[in-house]
């Protein structure tokens, strides 16, 4: 990963999505899911299936201990 993409800060407005209530997120760009869709909706797996795989990984004991 490059160090550019994580650094600098978010511009994103915090607090205003934080004081924003459900009715007022803008959904206009999202598909309405109706029964038509699900009707036509398959389930699909990833090619692995279920086979379960160690992992190794070394986090912050912080970290840990929220999950």
């Amino acid at each position: 990963m490059s160090e550019s993409g994580s650094t600098g800060r978010s511009r994103t407005d915090w607090e205003r999505v934080r004081a924003m209530t459900d009715d007022e997120i803008d959904f206009s760009d999202i598909p309405e899911l109706t029964d038509e869709f699900f009707a036509r909706a398959t389930i699909r797996e990833p090619s692995g299936g279920r086979q379960r795989v160690s992992v190794t990984v070394q986090v912050d004991p912080v970290v840990l201990c929220w999950y």
